[in-house]
């Protein structure tokens, strides 16, 4: 969401600016072109030759050039950018921005800025509490600037709690939702989707479940926000990480009637569905009050068939939604497959077998064939990441 996107970073008098720099190599790393303007105050905790070093542009600081005497146009540098963004950005800043002192570089070209602003704040925590600094962030933020909330950790104050900047990748996630929300091309859209396993429990310390790691549907629920869709995520037992989202609604169920609940629920209130889940097909009758012990030869379970979810939100589905299912197959594959788009009211179905290499539970890669009534494609073997970008693409096209 980045790639090609102009951005001029602000960087004031605060110990995080040191930080600046691993934010300036993600930025590029993402694609975005980077021009740092500099505090005088700044430049105490890092050095221009530093940031000129990575961001190959001369760092500005001041109105005019000492060398030369040539002046650095602020209202240039407020037409060029796509967004600014002040990291880290002091109490006395935030004061300088609210109310228009214009005594450095930095502020005439906040001031003069014509793109989207976002400011990173810094400072300790009774700085950052304070009335005077709360007031001012209420009128940035009432005049459209963006703030990315402190994070928390040991303060020079010695007091646990806001006030430190943000980290980086945290910074430029809310910099990629912040474009993702203006331009991405699923913004507007509400999508469903349903990932990992489901445990059916035996007895308190007991479960019937499956292999899934989640690593698939978080991947979609991934690219549905880098391209602007709020994504409702109802996610089964499993330990990936999640992408930090405003756009992301998370609901932990850990059964496949627990699931059906919830994705019945949401189902209502999104334009599409992705049913991802690796979904128990059946559960047991009775699950036992305490654990159960080893006697006998032989242990019988009575399971009985767990509700279809992804049946019963092709049954709600509306002319105006679309629906998305997953198969994992063993055995006649493409036959199981088609049968279940039909039967189950998909739009689309992703199909994919174990007995691929690399596809399947547990890994970084996937291989699957993407079934329409009209078609089917079916796609090499890639990274999960690539593959969800090749799925809501011809899902949400």
């Amino acid at each position: 969401m980045l790639k090609g996107k102009k951005i001029v970073l602000g960087i004031t008098g605060s110990i995080a600016a040191y930080k600046a720099c691993t934010l300036i190599r993600l930025l590029i790393k993402q694609g975005a072109e980077v021009q740092v303007v500099i505090t005088p105050a700044g430049k105490e905790f890092v050095t221009p030759i530093t940031l000129s070093a990575l961001t190959h542009k001369p760092v500005v600081s001041e109105f005019f050039n000492q060398r030369d005497g040539s002046w650095h146009s602020h209202v240039d540098l407020g037409l060029w950018a796509d967004a600014m963004l002040i990291a880290p950005c002091t109490a006395s800043t935030l004061g300088k921005m609210a109310h228009g002192i214009a005594d450095n570089m930095l502020i005439t070209t906040y001031l003069s800025m014509k793109a989207p602003v976002l400011v990173a704040p810094a400072m300790d925590l009774d700085m950052y509490a304070h009335v005077s600094t709360q007031e001012n962030l209420r009128l940035l933020q009432q005049r459209g600037v963006t703030v990315v909330e402190p994070g928390s950790g040991f303060l020079a104050s010695t007091l646990e709690g806001k006030g430190r900047m943000q980290e980086p990748e945290r910074i430029v996630e809310e910099l990629e939702e912040f474009f993702a929300r203006r331009e991405g091309r699923l913004r507007g859209q509400r999508i469903l989707i349903t990932a990992g396993p489901t445990y059916e429990k035996l007895d308190p310390v007991r479960f019937i479940g499956n292999y899934s790691s989640g690593k698939m549907g978080i991947a979609l629920a991934k690219e549905c926000l880098n391209q602007g869709a709020d994504v409702e995520l109802v996610l089964g037992p499993c330990s990936e990480p999640l992408p930090h989202s405003s756009l992301l609604h998370v609901t932990r169920v850990e059964s496949a009637s627990d699931m059906y609940q919830a994705a019945t629920r949401l189902f209502a209130d999104c334009t599409a569905g992705i049913m991802c889940a690796a979904v128990a097909d059946f559960t047991p009758d009775t699950c036992a009050e305490e654990k159960i012990k080893r006697e006998g030869d032989q242990l019988v379970l009575r399971l009985t068939p767990t509700q279809d979810i992804a049946a019963a939100v092709g049954r709600m589905k509306t002319s105006a939604q679309k629906l998305c299912g997953f198969a994992l197959e063993t055995h006649n594959a493409l036959v199981h497959a088609k049968e279940k788009l039909q039967r189950k009211n998909l739009d689309m179905i992703v199909m994919n077998n174990l007995q691929d290499a690399g596809a399947g539970f547990q890994v970084d890669t996937n291989k699957v064939t993407i079934i329409t009534s009209e078609q089917q494609e079916s796609l090499p073997l890639q990274s999960k990441k690539d593959v969800a970008r090749e799925i809501i693409n011809r899902f949400l096209s």
